[in-house]
């Protein structure tokens, strides 16, 4: 998408289509693949694509990215509760969200669908013994690395194994 014509009678310039919001914009000669004009949002939106293919491809900086989240979070812990507390539009907007994840699931219940990390209850004297655990075949949503198990009771007198 070449277009000639130049103002001032020099060699034409190209023009480009911006692959964030699809103006047309001259590049920088010193930046023979610019594919963004000069917007900050398309700015943003570039480098927003570049850490997506990066996390993607690049193992060093996936593990970098989320130790950084997970420090963060440790530094400001409860941060997320009090946004949500402040922003009852996003927190609406995130459970229509979840709706319409779980009906592309096949999901039933919101309650029977997710599992978050810390949500057992503490179990009782008669939960003690020995089970067997086999993965579930039916695969629902889970954070973390939470696990969906099928949990059998085979006897309440044998001992647990060292």
């Amino acid at each position: 998408m070449a277009e000639t014509g130049d103002p001032s009678g020099g060699v034409a310039m190209q023009r480009r289509r911006c692959a964030a919001c699809g103006a047309r914009f001259r590049p920088r000669p010193q930046i023979r693949e610019q594919r963004f004009c000069s917007l900050p949002d398309c700015q943003r939106e570039r480098r927003r694509r570049w850490k997506r293919r990066k996390r993607r491809t690049d193992p060093d900086y996936r593990d970098n990215q989320a130790r950084a989240q997970r420090a963060w979070c440790e530094r400001h812990r409860g941060y997320w509760r009090q946004y949500r507390r402040r922003h009852p539009q996003y927190r609406e907007r995130n459970r229509e969200q979840q709706r319409l994840r779980n009906g592309r699931r096949g999901a039933r219940q919101t309650s029977d669908v997710i599992a978050k990390r810390n949500a057992s209850k503490a179990p009782g004297a008669e939960f003690s013994g020995t089970y067997v655990l086999q993965p579930m075949t039916d695969q629902r949503i889970a954070k973390g690395n939470a696990w969906t198990v099928k949990i059998t009771a085979i006897s309440r007198d044998i001992p647990p194994m060292a």
